[in-house]
């Protein structure tokens, strides 16, 4: 089954809710999945390696049975230690899409085309979309400007038709899709499917704060800012997070990048602040998943129908 084909039972849209780090919960990607799109689970969200067997056994036992599909995202750096725990859960629970992060995709790549999964590789150059494409991947997203958390630094029109120029197969776009109208663009841009992430950030049923949810609505894009200086790689996080935490953008962190230990639990500076990206002046109230996707589905037609009416003005108008 091509897992973005809306043409089939379970999805609504071609959409990703995508995983993100301290947010992502398992009611989340349940949620997500059973309301039209994929949901999706970052490993390292889970406290433990015995939290994130019961994540998975959970999201296993609610989506399973009526085949509908999520993604299991994992951090492949070669500093991340719980690397080789969490690929036996992969085999374990078999979920239909991996996707990477943070290294390539060639660790995941057994395990997971053992059991007929897809894996998927994030990318934010085409020099790195070209390593995963030999790699094996069965679909790459395109990080691009403007994304929450780890961000991308191309314009998504330029990277989608310089890839295509050596990928022919299914391609994601995330950096800035808030809407159904994003969404068609990107469509129709040459993009197969896309990643959600910081509309959902807000959902009821992520792990957020009602602190961090309410300084969302606040928010407008002049307030999220690029830096280096929380985890030493180039994130978007919002102004008024790194003003309470006291860090200086301006700065970048000198450290290397370490992704050891418990990364969701440790004394890191990523606990203090919070993500979004360029797409935040979007959000205006909190919602749950389903009452997103509904309204992304909505807007996403009415997109169609504006574009036919274009069309027809255009045609009637040569």
């Amino acid at each position: 089954m091509n897992l973005f084909d809306t043409s089939s039972n379970c999805l609504k849209l071609p959409l990703i809710v995508a995983p993100m780090f301290l947010v992502s919960s398992p009611e989340l990607a349940i949620a997500s999945s059973k309301s039209g799109v994929v949901g999706s689970l970052p490993a390292a969200n889970a406290r433990t390696i015995e939290d994130l067997d019961q994540w998975m056994a959970q999201i296993h036992q609610a989506l399973n049975s009526d085949n509908l599909p999520w993604l299991f995202n994992m951090i492949v750096h070669k500093t991340y230690d719980r690397f080789d725990a969490e690929i036996e859960l992969v085999k374990r629970y078999q979920p239909a899409i991996v996707s990477t992060a943070l290294g390539s995709p060639t660790r995941v790549m057994g395990a997971v085309k053992s059991y007929g999964g897809k894996v998927i590789a994030d990318v934010i150059t085409p020099a790195m979309a070209k390593k995963a494409v030999d790699a094996g991947v069965d679909a790459l997203i395109l990080v691009t400007n403007g994304a929450g958390g780890h961000t991308g630094t191309y314009n998504p029109l330029a990277f989608i038709a310089e890839v295509r120029q050596f990928w022919d197969g299914p391609l994601g776009i995330a950096g800035c899709i808030s809407t159904g109208n994003d969404l068609l663009a990107m469509l129709i841009a040459g993009a197969d499917f896309a990643l959600s992430g910081t509309r959902f950030i807000g959902a009821q049923e992520s792990l957020v704060s009602d602190a961090y949810r309410d300084m969302l609505v606040e928010a407008q894009m002049g307030d999220v800012i690029e830096t280096k200086a929380v985890s030493g790689v180039k994130a978007n996080w919002m102004r008024q997070s790194l003003e309470k935490a006291d860090i200086d953008p301006s700065v970048d962190n000198p450290a290397a990048i370490d992704f050891s230990g418990n990364i969701s639990t440790a004394n890191k500076a990523w606990k203090d602040v919070w993500s979004a990206g360029h797409g935040v002046g979007r959000i205006r109230s909190k919602e749950t998943t389903a009452e997103i996707v509904d309204s992304m589905v909505e807007e996403f037609n009415s997109a169609i129908s504006n574009a036919n009416t274009l069309l027809t003005q255009l045609a009637k108008a040569v």
